[in-house]
């Protein structure tokens, strides 16, 4: 077939026909390189859709920037620290787990590295609460559970860790079965399952010598409570449980994954292949439950609607015991440190009276009724009717039973 410059037959293909064609392929070929999203930071790696504009690589390092800065700037960890992870095995606490022992690990290379070898390395334990001898609803689930854990946690790199795998009930002498079911309300049997559990990391923090327990909550499990605490009337004590640090416990509870949103944790483990535990969750009828379902609704609509409800409940004012004392930031970089200076008032501050049950702090109608039945303790009150009026009125309508002989809190509290 012949080519020339201009139209001679019709067995004739032109010249400029064929540069036409060369520039439509080249046009696609940019248009096809051009359709790749790049990374919104590197600017070099695909982006991945799951996260947000963000490479795989970028990504991690954003959640690990969060994790760093909150364990940093709240000095939750120091050199000396002995700290227990509590792992439910959930992508919360994994996320929590892995992020912990990639802080400690990099800690030992720069202190092998190290000429003087000055500061020791903080070391980590790992707890898993069993309490399947409590719930029905985990009990067919508890064999492969465990089994799973113990997989995960052996399953890390060294340096090894402690698990400590502990039946909740081997922890009290009450019948927890019992104690548990003798309380009619949904949402109280829940809420106090939860204070069995905070209970029970605490006691075993104490006899195996920990000083710090790390909670794997994120923003979206903080954001669940502000609206569920909100619906129970607990408006008062709710800074208390979102802060970054609470030493009202022998052994202070930090959030280091407080900025990180659950879906992200998700994200993170199914990129990264971070083997954790699916429990199988039945229906739930109380007010966690349907606020659990009403979050999930709202992060379906809009993905950062958990952020604004923990930036809009973070203007509330911490209490005394959501920071440490000042002499527990040495360690914080000197940048940092005015954040936690204290100023003297020539007041000592009071310490907030707690309820016996939730550790909620009361409010001053509450701790009216305290005081009065500490006066009446001292005229010979039968001592239950005194703890009866001595909790916050949220247990009081969720837990305590209306008659105070139906529920025995002997060898418990």
């Amino acid at each position: 077939m012949a080519v020339c410059g201009s139209a001679c037959g019709s067995n004739c293909v032109p010249k400029d026909t064929e540069g036409e064609e060369g520039e439509r392929l080249k046009r696609l070929s940019l248009e096809e390189e051009s359709s790749v999203r790049r990374c919104t930071k590197c600017a070099e790696e695909e982006a991945r859709k799951e996260c947000n504009g963000l490479c795989a690589g970028c990504f991690r390092a954003y959640l690990y920037g969060k994790f760093k800065l909150a364990v940093t700037s709240n000095a939750m960890i120091s050199p000396t620290d002995k700290v227990l992870v509590a792992f439910s095995g959930g992508p919360s606490s994994r996320v929590a787990l892995e992020f912990i022992h990639e802080m400690q690990s990099k800690a030992l290379a720069c202190w092998d590295a190290s000429n003087s070898q000055a500061l020791p390395v903080f070391t980590v334990g790992v707890v898993f609460m069993e309490e399947c001898n409590i719930s029905d609803e985990l009990s067919d689930q508890a064999d492969d559970v465990i089994a799973q854990i113990r997989s995960i946690v052996s399953g890390l790199s060294p340096p090894s860790k402690d698990l400590h795998i502990v039946p909740m009930e081997s922890l009290f002498s009450s019948d927890l079965r019992k104690l548990v079911g003798s309380i009619n309300d949904a949402t109280g049997r829940e809420d106090f399952v939860r204070h069995l559990r905070m209970l029970s990391l605490q006691r075993v923090a104490f006899e195996f010598g920990y000083n710090k327990l790390v909670l794997g909550l994120s923003a979206s499990g903080i954001a669940r409570h502000v609206l569920s605490a909100t619906v129970k009337g607990q408006g008062y004590s709710l800074p208390a449980d979102m802060q970054y640090v609470d030493t009202r416990w022998k052994a202070p509870v930090v959030l280091p994954i407080r900025d990180c949103l659950e879906q992200e944790l998700v994200t993170l483990c199914n990129l990264e292949s971070l083997k954790h535990v699916q429990v199988h969750d039945k229906p739930c009828t109380s007010i966690n439950g349907l606020v659990s379902s009403f979050i999930a609704r709202l992060r379906e609509d809009n993905s950062s609607r958990e952020h604004t409800i923990l930036r809009t409940a973070g203007k509330l004012k911490p209490f005394n015991f959501n920071k440490f004392s000042s002499n527990q930031y040495e360690y914080v970089p000197s940048r940092l440190r005015p954040k936690f200076q204290f100023i003297e008032t020539g007041e000592p501050e009071s310490p907030e009276v707690l309820c016996p049950i939730c550790t909620s702090p009361l409010t001053a109608t509450e701790l009216a009724t305290t005081r009065c039945s500490q006066q009446m303790k001292g005229l010979n009150i039968k001592e239950m009717e005194a703890f009866y009026l001595s909790c916050c009125q949220s247990c009081h309508f969720q837990i305590l039973p209306k008659e105070e002989t139906s529920m025995s809190c002997d060898g418990f509290f």
